[in-house]
């Protein structure tokens, strides 16, 4: 008989599986992989699970009217998390109804900072019977394994001390270059991608996906934004979530009169549908991450049990400003390497005001440049020291897990 799970269990859970059907899906899209594609549908089957038993154990835990008032945070975020996974299997969807996805989108998908990748550890590989912190795969190859699964189980956030063993399924995050070669240590071979559309004259499609990329960039930060929000109990951080969907709904109107005027332009206007259930499942995950942080928006403060469920992957918020001759300062993200460095994951970098979501590999950071980053606890104080911050901690900037109040 299994054991009957936690409310916190099911909902670090659920949030783990959605954040990695949201990565899986926009990874299916890039590589036009059917079989990233279904892991997307088993997590969705996953979260699903989750989310019944979860509402069921609310529903019995609800005595008195001011559990329910509390609980009713957590069935909130519940319905959050479910919008988030409904809108990856839409993007899954994509690639298994082979709607049509136009080259030039794969092409500009290849310019992110990192992509996700499933590598599968087979018999012939270097991997098998070795911990991750003895393989070292983000200084080797800047790839971090993010889950595992094994037959039908699954590891979130592996731990150092994880032991890979054969047929093991690897999910990774890092550059592009560097999924081959965990590809190869896995006793696979690397993947040949198709040669990149050369362009001239920007079209009506470039600029249809142009705007697919970015809302898809915005979707990624607004759920990490919206997690930070509820997780530091900040409402400024919950505004930013606010702007970001005010700024999709407005990608997604610009978006739908490129993809009329380019439907002019194609012999078969049909590789669009791909495209516009893509934009509409990202805006879709936008809303869900808006609609998160009303937890913290309401009167009185949300059920414990959240703020203890998203400090539970001990992920934080960290914020740095740089400053004159840091090591930031007049660099790349691409050549700093920041996630390999120091586990941090740039979301968002303001400006004079204005924000850059999801900047790339070639942005180049500058004195008074904001950042907001998300990764483990000891990346924080490593983040802050390249970017020259001194201000101390807790003063406006990251906190951590274990100063939250519960």
């Amino acid at each position: 008989m299994r054991n009957r799970r936690t409310i916190k269990e099911m909902l670090v859970g659920a949030k783990d599986a959605a954040e990695l059907m949201v990565d899986l899906a926009y990874a299916a899209i890039f590589f036009g992989d059917d079989a990233l594609a279904r892991e997307v549908l088993r997590l969705e089957d996953r979260v699903d699970e989750l989310l019944v038993e979860l509402r069921a154990v609310c529903m019995i835990a609800a005595r008195t009217r001011d559990d329910a008032d509390q609980l009713a945070g957590v069935l909130s975020m519940a319905v959050s998390i479910e919008g988030i996974a409904d809108a990856a299997e839409d993007i899954a969807r994509v690639v298994l109804k082979d709607l049509g996805v136009p080259a030039q989108l794969r092409d500009d998908l290849r310019h992110a900072t990192e992509i996700t990748g499933r590598v599968k550890v087979r018999a012939d590989n270097q991997l098998e019977g070795t911990t991750l912190r003895d393989l070292e795969l983000p200084a080797r190859t800047g790839m971090w394994v993010i889950a595992i699964r094994r037959d039908v189980d699954w590891v979130y956030g592996p731990e150092g001390d994880e032991v890979l063993r054969e047929n093991d399924v690897l999910f990774l995050q890092g550059p592009k270059e560097g999924l081959d070669t965990v590809r190869e240590l896995a006793g696979g071979t690397a993947r040949e991608l198709p040669a990149p559309v050369v362009g001239g004259t920007l079209s009506h499609l470039d600029r249809a996906v142009d705007l697919v990329v970015e809302l898809k960039n915005v979707s990624e930060v607004a759920v990490g934004l919206a997690y930070s929000a509820i997780l530091l109990r900040d409402t400024s951080l919950a505004g930013e979530v606010s702007v970001i969907e005010d700024q999709s709904d407005e990608l997604f109107h610009q978006l739908e009169g490129w993809v009329l005027r380019a439907a002019k332009e194609l012999e078969d206007p049909e590789e669009l549908r791909g495209m516009l259930h893509l934009a509409a499942a990202s805006e879709r995950i936008v809303d869900s991450a808006q609609s998160m942080t009303r937890v913290i928006e309401d009167d009185g403060p949300p059920h414990p049990i959240i703020a203890t469920a998203l400090s539970e992957a001990d992920e934080i918020v960290a914020e740095a400003i740089i400053a004159a001759g840091s090591r930031l300062q007049d660099r790349t993200l691409g050549e700093l390497k920041l996630h390999s460095e120091t586990g941090m994951e740039v979301l968002a970098v303001q400006r004079g005001g204005r924000w850059a979501y999801r900047p790339r590999r070639g942005y180049g950071l500058r004195v008074g440049d904001r950042l907001l980053a998300i990764g483990p606890e000891e990346g924080a104080p490593r983040l802050r020291e390249w970017a020259g911050d001194e201000r101390p901690e807790g003063d406006d900037g990251w906190i951590e897990p274990d100063e939250i109040e519960h």
